[in-house]
């Protein structure tokens, strides 16, 4: 065995039992000197690798990790609650400014008539005692109600003329046609227009001791029937 073959094997493997090995070794004593070197420190190096492990390692280790997760937990808790916080202002302080915006009734009306369309397309036959009963919730207009049907109606609702609570109906003029009516509890910020119209719809305003009703329909809608119908059957 040459020189440099037992070099790599005493690296490699100092107890090396192969008999070319041992023979090598019984041959050269400061090849065996440097073999036994490589032991005593390959037996060092054994024990410094040998650590006894804690019985409560694991547990340690696993509450470890829980206090790792329960800090991101609490660090993302605290951001969550100072969005919602946030959030929670910045709605407050809309709504109450909301509060003081006036409110033009024959713009926010067109619009609802525009956006709740399938309000028009219902066929309903709705009593007037279940309109009553919906005005008995509503702020403002909890004495008010109909005494009679007026006219047919076929849709009945809850609308919100920001931040008002009001009611959306649909009712029949004397030809059939589809007419909105908005009952909306009187507030000092409300603007009212006798008559409004856009390119679609035409509207009329009039107000009662309680409520401002405001009609909404199509050009060939007779607003002035509901309105008689409304103000013989609205108390």
């Amino acid at each position: 065995m040459d020189d440099l073959q037992f070099r790599r094997q005493a690296y490699g493997d100092p107890n090396n039992q192969s008999e070319e090995f041992l023979a090598h070794l019984a041959e050269n004593q400061d090849d065996a000197k440097f073999v036994k070197d490589l032991k005593a420190f390959d037996h060092k190096l054994t024990q410094a690798l040998s650590i006894d492990v804690p019985n409560d390692l694991a547990d340690k280790l696993i509450l470890r990790q829980q206090l790792s997760q329960h800090q991101k937990s609490k660090k993302h808790t605290r951001y969550m609650m100072a969005m919602a916080a946030s959030v929670a202002f910045i709605v407050g302080v809309s709504f109450s400014l909301l509060r003081f915006t006036p409110v033009n009734l024959g713009d926010n009306s067109l619009a609802h008539v525009h956006h709740e369309t399938k309000a028009l397309i219902m066929e309903q036959d709705i009593d007037f005692n279940d309109v009553n009963f919906k005005l008995a919730s509503i702020d403002g207009l909890s004495d008010s109600k109909f005494i009679q049907q007026p006219g047919r109606v076929f849709y009945t609702s809850y609308c919100d003329f920001q931040g008002i609570k009001s009611l959306h109906l649909v009712m029949a003029d004397e030809l059939g046609n589809k007419v909105t009516l908005f009952i909306v509890p009187i507030e000092n910020r409300i603007v009212l227009e006798e008559a409004f119209a856009d390119n679609q719809y035409k509207g009329k305003s009039f107000q009662t001791a309680d409520a401002y009703m405001v009609l909404v329909g199509e050009p060939a809608s007779d607003l002035d029937f509901v309105k008689k119908e409304v103000e013989n059957t609205f108390i």
